[in-house]
């Protein structure tokens, strides 16, 4: 059984991969145990050597999977390199990790207490279709370098870099078994790394009611989980802040990778008394977001992944005021026009569910606790930012808005050696950063008696 591989931009067929059953992830499944033991006894330094020559090969490779990236997904080429870098990168920084997994003498009376960090063994990893590379990469790399060996089930409408990425880790020498990709249906594949008793970690990335669903089947089994979720993040815009910088900035929070992002700023609250002033601002910086062919270099945007998911889109502006609309082609392939749309209340659907497209719904807010009032008022807390010059109301809004990840006077989110997760339905755990690497271990406490 194959599934077809579209590319967005064309609407048309790329070419076909597999699509694996459960006796095929089951065989996946059981390499990966086998491997298991062998892996988590090289030797620290050797293991970093592996992960380093990995993240090697990934940079020999990087035009090639960006290539492929702008292809599968409609990825701008900009964003399809700092995606293939940013799986260099986080290789390069776990590389740092297995001599490092350091654990602690505890104090006691009558011998001696150690612990160590112990690996889990198989982890499955499921990826979705917006972020391909990277979240990957989040996942594999701190796992592998902790010592677990794992099975990744790319998204089926964008496996093509997962699936070169595994044959990269060969060529790089990782040895068989340790890393294998498994192309196929969420519903068999994912839901095989949920039930088989030798996977002892899941992590997912994707919506929060699949996440939900696969949270409960881990609890069967007592199963390790890391989840990132949907995301309905708030850009807050006070009136003292630099306006000008806060509403150029702002179209790119929101629209780049079409808006198909987690932590997109898509819920834009700005301060009644300077809400006139800074829709003024911001709409010729919508106007201006370059929406082009994804391999154009110029490209700021580029198309919806499937007509299916542009006709979601669509679905939130039918019957919304819009306030703006910025430029896309016409013609072939799933293209959607940068959106701005005036909210009326914090009940409007585009304000509150997660369009995942490039739609902005601006709301005003009347002082600081409104503005954290509205903030909140979501059952997501993945990412989000604040404009302000007063460092006081910073610190404050920061501490008050409930979000894993903030950003004061910027929209950045992530970083690879800082952590990165969210709140409430925004998932649980964290990726990324030094701590990634103990949610892939069991702490082991060794108490050695010591005799007269």
């Amino acid at each position: 059984m194959t599934t077809d591989v579209i590319n967005p931009s064309t609407g048309q067929v790329l070419t076909s991969v597999p699509s694996l059953g459960v006796a095929e992830t089951d065989a996946a499944i059981e390499r990966a145990a086998k491997a298991f033991p062998s892996w988590r006894a090289v030797a620290p330094g050797d293991r970093a050597r592996l992960l380093r020559r990995f993240a090697a090969v990934v940079d020999e490779h990087l035009e090639e999977l960006a290539a492929l990236e702008v292809r599968n997904s409609g990825h701008t080429i900009g964003n399809a390199r700092w995606e293939a870098g940013n799986v260099r990168d986080v290789l390069d920084y776990y590389a740092g990790a297995p001599e490092r997994l350091i654990g602690k003498q505890i104090p006691v009376a009558g011998g001696l207490d150690v612990t160590f960090h112990e690996p889990l063994g198989v982890v499955g990893i499921i990826v979705p279709w917006n972020f391909p590379m990277p979240i990957a990469g989040w996942g594999f790399a701190p796992a592998l370098a902790a010592g677990n060996t794992v099975v990744l089930k790319p998204a089926e409408l964008t496996p093509l870099t997962a699936i070169r990425l595994g044959e990269l880790a060969l060529e790089a020498g990782l040895p068989a078994g340790v890393f294998q990709v498994v192309p196929g249906k969420g519903s068999v594949v994912g839901q095989r790394f949920v039930t088989h008793p030798a996977v002892r970690k899941v992590c997912f990335t994707g919506s929060t009611d699949v996440g939900k669903s696969i949270m409960a089947g881990c609890a069967d089994q007592v199963k390790r989980v890391t989840l990132e979720l949907g995301g309905k993040s708030a850009n807050i815009v006070f009136a003292d802040a630099d306006l000008a910088k806060a509403a150029a900035s702002a179209p790119a929070s929101v629209f780049d990778n079409a808006g198909q992002d987690c932590c997109a700023r898509s819920r834009l609250l700005v301060q009644e008394s300077v809400y006139d002033k800074f829709l003024g601002l911001l709409e010729p910086a919508v106007k201006a977001f370059r929406v082009l062919e994804p391999s154009d270099a110029a490209a700021e945007m580029g198309p919806l992944i499937s007509a299916a998911h542009r006709s979601t889109v669509a679905s939130y502006v039918d019957g919304a005021e819009v306030g703006f609309v910025g430029n896309a082609p016409e013609g072939d392939g799933w293209w959607f026009p940068p959106t701005v749309l005036l909210a009326h209340g914090p009940d409007d659907r585009h304000w509150r569910e997660e369009v995942f497209g490039p739609v902005l719904s601006v709301l005003p807010f009347k002082d600081e606790d409104d503005a954290v009032r509205l903030a909140n008022d979501t059952e997501y807390g993945l990412s989000g930012s604040l404009w302000t010059r007063d460092l006081g109301r910073a610190l404050r809004v920061s501490r008050a808005v409930e979000t894993g990840a903030l950003s004061v006077n910027s929209h950045s989110s992530v970083r690879y050696w800082t952590p990165f997760g969210g709140m409430k339905q925004s998932g649980l755990g964290r990726e990324l950063g030094p701590d990634a690497l103990l949610g892939f271990t069991d702490v082991k406490n060794v108490f050695l008696a010591m005799g007269d």
